[in-house]
Order: C-alpha cells, then sequence, then structure tokens
C-alpha cells in the first residue's frame, strides 16, 4: 500500500475499525456476561466495572495484547506461518466453544470487509479454521499503516464498548451509567495496553475461571439475548 501524505489518515481509519457500525456482529456476544447478570454475580454499574477490569488485567492484557503485538509484526514481514501461529496460540487460550466461535467469526467478518475495501490479503481468512479477530484487526492495523500502541488501545476501547453496551441492555444501566463505566474503564485500557505489548512471549498467558464459567453456562441458558 502506497504511505499517505495524510499525517492524519491513520489514525481516521483507526476510528473506522474500532467504530460499533463496524459489520462484524461485535454486538451479538456478551462475553460470558449475560450469564452472570443472570445467575446474580454482576448486578450493578460497580460489578460490571469490576468484571471488565478484571478481564483487562488477567485476559485481554496479557493474551490478546501481547499476541496482537506479535500479530502485527508477522504482518509487517509478511509472515503467514507466524500469522497462524500466533493465531492457533490466541484460539488455545479461549477457554469455550463459545469464545472460540466468536473470535472466529468474528475474525471471519472482518476479513470479509478487509477484502472488499481492497485488502486481498483477508480474502483466505474467510474460511481458515484458524481466522481469529486479532489476526485481521493487525492486518488492518499493517496495510493502514496505523501504529500498533494506538490500535492496541482501540481493541481493549472497543472490546469495553461493547460490553458496556451489552451491560447497559442487561443489568439494567442507564445510558449516563454506561457512559461513566467507559469514563472508568479508560485509565485501566490503557494501563492493559501498555503492560501487554511489554510482555516476553514466557509471561503470555491469563486466565479469568468465573468468565469461562459464565461462558460455559451461557452455552446452554434456556433464554437469553446473546448469541452463543
Amino acid at each position: 500500500m502506497t504511505t499517505s501524505t495524510d499525517p492524519g489518515l491513520a489514525r481516521r481509519r483507526l476510528w473506522q475499525l474500532m467504530s460499533p457500525t463496524l459489520p462484524v456482529g461485535a454486538y451479538s456476544y456478551s462475553g460470558g456476561l449475560e450469564y452472570a447478570i443472570e445467575a446474580g454475580w454482576v448486578g450493578d454499574a460497580d460489578g460490571v466495572a469490576d468484571w471488565l477490569q478484571g478481564q483487562l488485567r488477567h485476559t485481554l492484557g496479557r493474551v490478546d495484547i501481547p499476541l496482537l503485538a506479535r500479530l502485527y509484526d508477522a504482518w509487517r514481514r509478511d509472515d503467514r506461518a507466524a500469522v497462524v501461529r500466533y493465531s492457533h496460540w490466541l484460539r488455545a487460550s479461549r477457554e469455550t466453544s463459545e469464545l472460540v466461535g466468536e473470535d472466529q467469526h468474528m475474525g471471519r467478518a472482518l476479513a470479509r470487509l478487509l477484502n472488499a475495501l481492497d485488502i486481498p490479503e483477508a480474502e483466505p481468512w474467510t474460511r481458515a479454521p484458524e481466522t481469529s479477530w486479532a489476526a485481521l484487526y493487525a492486518l488492518a492495523l499493517v496495510r493502514w499503516e496505523i501504529p500498533l500502541a494506538e490500535g492496541a488501545e482501540a481493541y481493549l476501547w472497543a472490546w469495553c464498548e461493547n460490553q458496556v453496551a451489552a451491560a447497559i441492555k442487561l443489568v439494567p444501566l442507564g445510558q449516563t451509567a454506561g457512559q461513566r463505566l467507559l469514563l472508568e474503564l479508560a485509565a485501566p485500557i490503557g494501563d492493559a495496553a501498555a503492560a501487554g505489548l511489554h510482555l516476553d512471549d514466557h509471561d503470555i498467558g491469563g486466565t479469568a475461571p468465573g468468565v469461562a464459567i459464565a461462558s460455559s453456562l451461557h452455552e446452554t441458558q434456556y433464554s437469553r439475548l446473546f448469541r452463543s
């Protein structure tokens, strides 16, 4: 891709990539939050804040972000084998079939979109079994010349925004309470992104047992708004 002479173009491309209007189906998943609310584990804005900050610290910041950094580097080197390897690593870190399916579905949707937006390397990933959201997101960052640090924060912000939108429906919370939550999450997002980008390979890994249990139970929850 030709380097742009517009210094703000990459930033605006990032806004597009993190927009809730991006047609990848993120809005249809709750990541276990729906069951946690149904079971009474999470019942108010403070509970949602704890639920999300725990995942930022223990899973997204310790798994998603360091692997996103490695996927970014692999795409910059056009090393497809490395992209596949890190995608498998990410898939193996998902603790339920629901979380694996969410990652694959959103990754394939982003692959179709990027292919339509003139990033042809995305096309094989529309059907590859190891497709992940982070792999295609990293491809977009590289091809649109978006700095990794900014992309990592946006990755976490978009995840938090989707989770807060789910919480507004499920708890339920008001719109103002949702915005207050996002205001509170801004600092932990920055901390998790910065920490994750500096992890060595042997430090990558994390777990949130409550989220894994909630996600697995959500797969058979009788009544639900969000996809499993």
